[in-house]
């Protein structure tokens, strides 16, 4: 019977991404998905730009670029627009290519399954990634030493067994994994039904021209009370989804979606539905993720409406923070703390966003909405609408950040979240901008090894040598990177530096014992 290093099951988005972080760093793993083929679904667009950072160290970005099908300067931003999205009302909503200075490249925009077919092909390039498509996991059970899972063969309905020292559950907001890991949830439900439309039409985005082109459109009509109808392009000139409550006994067949369709835009159009789709509007996570050897990543650990586009960019940024993580446990160099802060950080990061970010867009809608009225005070309602979004903050403090991890250089009274500010400045806890290295695409790349990286000024050479030292000592890989210049030293606001595998800064400053510093990084706790 077959054993690998660490079980993914889930073969989507985030279970992909992680097994190609695992399968870089040398781990056997074996991904367990039901599908022969990506879903053609065109949810999950928007990646930023700390998600393409990812298919950077996946060395999948080319490709990535490659399956885009929208030209490339449309923007990942949108459009608010009051009632219907061809009234006069209207401004320029999350901006995210203004943050693009922090990082090391571009945002990207494409369907969810053309970002799994780049996966897919990268992964079936690295030889101790196994991919079992067409399968699903049926029975874990969790042992001292390991989890032995039964899976099924879905085209034959033969069941094989197989074992994992670590098993991963990213198979959905409806996780197998996490209910028989006997992982709790929590839900806040909305009580809203939402319907998810794919048409086509090239007539509407004729009647959106009036608008500069954006990647998405949100009426804000007073009636739904800050939730969106949203719509959202495929491509440019002919494809489109669009999300927008609809009544709870709804059903594909006794509703009027052209209608529905109509009211949003504020015209009627010629269109083609090809794809009819509902979910639940709430927010549901995850009381822990992990439960001994099984954990939780993406929509298995965390579901939220899609409000903003973070849900594909959260999942991914669980798998970098774990990958690294279980890596450095099963080599033996890291502590079993070193897992549970993957709990900790991300965990605290989604429940942030969900009540920072998410639900404070929703409410802030429905403050505003139930405030001003065009048709009882026109004036008023115009003076506050162009002030909406002047000096909105929301692309800058998005910022998730792991202030306060158990792994991280003490911080009292700090604890990981997603709100921040971008900044330059070196910070522990926070990512690091790599555009001020001197090398950038060497010693950025660098931090996709395994271990940590060192960056530090050429005065620092004599200490270079002690925390290499105490590295080897230890047992854990630090890579001493190229030094930082004068001009990186100055915008660091630092001339010392560790970075660890998933870019984020680990400690600040030299420190006088670099092995007590390094167990402390490692998740070794006395």
């Amino acid at each position: 019977m077959a054993r690998y290093d660490v079980v993914i099951v889930g073969g989507g988005p985030v279970g992909m991404g992680l097994a190609i972080d695992l399968g870089q760093r040398g781990i056997n793993v074996c991904v367990i998905e039901r599908h022969t083929k990506p879903q053609p679904v065109p949810k999950g667009q928007n990646l930023t730009q700390r998600t393409v950072e990812h298919f950077q160290v996946w060395q999948c970005e080319d490709a990535l670029r490659q399956a885009r099908i929208t030209p490339r300067g449309l923007t990942n931003g949108g459009y608010n627009c009051y009632r219907t999205l061809l009234s006069e009302y209207h401004y320029e909503w999350l901006p995210r290519e203004q943050v693009r200075p922090f990082y090391n490249t571009d945002v990207e925009r494409l369907p969810q399954y053309l970002t799994e077919e780049v996966l897919r092909s990268r992964a079936s390039e690295i030889d101790n990634i196994t991919c079992l498509y067409g399968t699903s996991a049926e029975e874990i059970t969790q042992t001292d030493t390991g989890v032995e899972i039964c899976y099924l063969q879905r085209q034959t309905d033969q069941k094989n067994i197989l074992y994992a020292d670590w098993l991963v559950g990213c198979d959905g907001s409806h996780s197998a994994v996490r209910q028989q890991a006997g992982i709790t949830q929590t839900q806040a439900d909305h009580d809203r039904k939402m319907v998810l439309l794919v048409f086509t039409s090239e007539q509407l985005h004729q009647l959106l021209s009036v608008l500069p082109e954006r990647s998405f459109y949100n009426a804000l009509t007073p009636e739904l009370e800050g939730y969106w109808q949203f719509l959202g392009r495929v491509d440019l000139g002919r494809s489109w989804f669009f999300h927008a409550p609809v009544p709870m006994d709804t059903t594909a067949d006794n509703f009027d979606f052209h209608q529905l369709l109509f009211q949003a835009v504020g015209r009627e159009f010629s269109l083609d539905i090809s794809y009819i789709g509902f979910w639940d509007l709430r927010f549901a996570h995850a009381d822990s993720y992990r439960n001994g050897r099984i954990l939780v990543a993406g929509d298995a650990a965390h579901s939220h409406p899609p409000y903003g586009g973070y849900g594909i960019n959260l999942g991914f940024e669980d798998a970098r923070n774990l990958g690294w993580k279980l890596s450095a446990r099963i080599n033996g160099w890291a502590g079993d703390t070193l897992i549970d802060s993957y709990d900790q950080e991300r965990r605290l990061v989604f429940a942030s966003t969900a009540t920072d970010f998410i639900d404070n867009f929703i409410q802030q809608d429905r403050r505003f909405l139930a405030r001003y009225n065009p048709d009882t005070d026109e004036p008023e309602f115009r003076k506050a609408w162009e002030n909406r979004n002047k000096g909105a903050s929301e692309v800058f403090a998005f910022e998730p950040h792991y202030e306060g991890s158990i792994v991280i250089s003490p911080m009292a009274d700090k604890i990981p979240s997603a709100r921040g500010n971008h900044l330059f400045k070196a910070r522990a806890g926070h990512h690091m901008a790599p555009q001020l290295l001197t090398d950038k695409k060497m010693s950025y790349m660098d931090l996709s090894q395994n271990g940590f990286t060192l960056y530090a000024h050429k005065r620092h050479d004599a200490r270079l040598k002690q925390w290499q030292e105490a590295a080897d000592k230890s047992g854990i890989p630090l890579h001493l990177a190229a030094y930082l210049g004068e001009d990186a030293v100055s915008a660091y606001e630092t001339d010392f530096m560790i970075v660890r595998a998933d870019q984020f800064i680990a400690q600040v400053g030299d420190d006088e014992n670099p092995q007590k510093i390094l167990r402390h990084l490692a998740g070794k706790q006395a």
